[in-house]
């Protein structure tokens, strides 16, 4: 049984917006589960440069299947569901270990979902409220933060739109609405 022409568009769009709030979902989830236990310590800096990396090469080839997607405008915006979560995650756990063992490090001591709150409040650059860093470290740790959250938008953003357009220019279109076939 064939879905009518109509149908068929609705239920791809309808299909990568759930693939993308379930990415985002899973990975808050496993933020939420991850056993963040440990003491600050290397292990957290190797934590957060490993996560660094797997975001990178997340970039990478999702930058590539997006070039070669049949749906280029749809396929980045499963990339940034999956690749921005994956990348506030991974500093609110850095946030939660060194507010766990620091209690001093911020403002007032952080459970997850305050780290969470406090990375995104960073990431969405308004400013701090009622939870700010405290101690130099901690301060250096934002500041990097900051920094790659510029990178973030500015530079991930660009390469996603380019290879939106490296993928609409592969089909042939010119940028229009895209339209299923």
């Amino acid at each position: 049984m064939s879905l009518s022409n109509g149908r068929q568009p609705r239920l791809r769009v309808i299909g990568h917006l759930l693939r993308s709030v379930a990415a985002a979902a899973v990975l808050t989830g496993l933020y939420y589960l991850a056993p963040l236990d440990r003491g600050v310590g290397v292990g957290t800096v190797v934590l957060l440069l490993t996560g660094l990396a797997v975001f990178g090469a997340l970039i990478a080839w999702q930058l590539a299947a997006i070039a070669r997607s049949e749906y280029p405008r749809l396929r980045a915006i499963e990339a940034m569901a999956t690749a921005v979560p994956l990348f506030l995650v991974l500093f609110a756990a850095v946030y939660f270990l060194i507010s766990k063992e620091y209690p001093a490090t911020f403002s007032e001591p952080m459970n997850r979902t305050d780290a969470l709150y406090f990375t995104v409040t960073v990431f969405a650059t308004v400013g701090f409220g009622d939870i700010a860093p405290v101690s130099e470290a901690a301060r250096a740790l934002t500041t990097v933060q900051m920094v790659a959250d510029l990178i973030v938008v500015g530079l991930v953003a660009k390469g996603l739109f380019g290879a939106v357009q490296v993928g609409l220019l592969r089909k042939g279109t010119d940028g229009g609405p895209e339209e299923p076939s």
